[in-house]
């Protein structure tokens, strides 16, 4: 019988949602390059969860014990945007907290829409940003972003986060091309949390 994909896994006690593998950078430093997932989860998905599995994943579960939702994954979850949308409405009519871990790239996919305000309506509260470079030079190594001008419309996007109320935060790697103090700075200029996030390229 094949195993079930890992829709919703648990850590750090919090409740993460896994609802896409796909994702708008190739980043250098990614789980996906050397690990099937994270945790002891497998992440690698045989197909997208519709609207209904995962809400029925979260029905089956006691949320009220966790800090949080966190939409991450192995993908970029806004390339659901409307998915995510839904979701985080249901888990606001149960009073749930949501955070949204995002590559950022929201401008360059829905151009046309105020995804900022669309995710604060929504019900997130918490946004964070994989800032990963303090310069587009050094992001573009990094990340191969599928878009022209990844970096600073990821940086209009987190600024658009900010003005939208919700809580702004911005990660990094710890590798030796990223300048972290001065991605602190950024994080500083724009209000946001920092976390450094550790490279580990076992699984």
């Amino acid at each position: 019988m094949k195993n079930k994909d890992t829709i919703i896994y648990e850590a750090h006690g919090n409740l993460y949602l896994n609802i896409t593998n796909r994702c708008t950078a190739d980043c250098v430093f990614c789980i996906k390059r050397y690990s099937d997932g994270v945790y002891g989860y497998n992440l690698r998905l045989s197909k997208e969860p519709s609207l209904s599995e995962i809400i029925k994943e979260l029905s089956e579960q006691e949320l009220s014990k966790y800090n949080e939702v966190v939409f991450t994954g192995m993908g970029e979850p806004l390339v659901r945007l409307d998915v995510v949308l839904e979701i985080s409405k249901w888990l606001k009519i149960r009073g749930i907290p949501v955070r949204l871990d995002t590559i950022g790239h929201a401008k360059l996919l829905y151009p046309e829409r105020d995804v900022s305000v669309e995710l604060a309506d929504s019900g997130i509260k918490t946004v964070s940003i994989s800032l990963n470079a303090h310069n587009a030079n050094t992001y573009n190594q990094l990340c191969d972003p599928r878009y022209i001008h990844a970096y600073e419309k990821m940086l209009e996007f987190a600024k658009d986060v900010s003005k939208s109320g919700m809580e702004l935060r911005f990660t990094v790697v710890n590798l030796p091309v990223v300048d972290i103090d001065k991605c602190k700075k950024i994080a500083k200029e724009y209000c946001a949390d920092f976390k450094v996030r550790s490279y580990s390229a076992s699984s």
